[in-house]
């Protein structure tokens, strides 16, 4: 596939990304400068040896979350890459406020660190499916998560959990190797500021400053 890009969508809409248009990412209005994030192989680095974790249907849903939001297209997608392992660790720190208790029912527990953020979002993915989510088909799925991302992009929702859970996907990629170095340029050191450049149609976003792309 080549490497046009698909017009953005306005932050009031919502939709799930194909394979040749994922890098709008669910649409939403993220804006990942808000992130606070840590680098994918920091995390890699502790997974090994410690305890607690994620169940395995946990595991399948933050596998199939990723998988929607960055599916494999030209380059490796978020499952690919390692995010759901990324998240799950994030969450079990607490990475980006996942510690608090999250908009919903769902009371956190202490041994299970920001887990509970992800239960919540089972509840409300399975509510709106009337049905477990994971036993949905893939574009039934893509629709339930795209009226569930819509709802926690669009007015003021706050502290909604789809949002951190969304973030924690995001970061995990974007600072991965491949979402550094191959999905965004990378140039370490550009040697002189050019405050004016000719910008190509289909030129991508620099990963030394990938905080400050605009995903919707």
């Amino acid at each position: 596939m080549g490497r046009d890009r698909p017009p953005q969508i306005p932050p009031t809409e919502s939709w799930l990304p194909g394979k040749a248009e994922r890098r709008q990412v669910l649409g939403g209005a993220l804006l990942l400068g808000a992130l606070v994030g840590v680098p994918l192989r920091a995390w890699h680095q502790q997974v090994e040896g410690q305890a607690g974790g994620a169940s395995d249907s946990e595991k399948l849903l933050l596998a199939r979350l990723s998988d929607l939001v960055i599916p494999d297209s030209d380059t490796p997608g978020a499952v690919a890459v390692g995010v759901p392992a990324f998240v799950e660790r994030a969450l079990l720190h607490g990475l980006d406020d996942t510690a608090s208790e999250p908009a919903g029912k769902v009371r956190m527990g202490d041994d299970r660190g920001g887990l509970p953020v992800l239960d919540q979002v089972t509840r409300d993915l399975n509510g709106r499916a009337d049905m477990p989510f994971l036993g949905l088909k893939p574009d039934r799925q893509r629709g339930v998560l795209e009226a569930y991302d819509a709802e926690a992009f669009g007015g003021e929702q706050g502290d909604h959990p789809w949002k951190k859970i969304k973030a924690l996907i995001l970061t995990g990629y974007y600072t991965s190797e491949v979402g550094a170095s191959r999905e965004l340029q990378y140039e370490l050191v550009p040697g002189r500021w050019d405050p004016n450049l000719p910008l190509p149609a289909h030129n991508r976003s620099w990963s030394s400053d990938w905080t400050a792309v605009d995903f919707g």
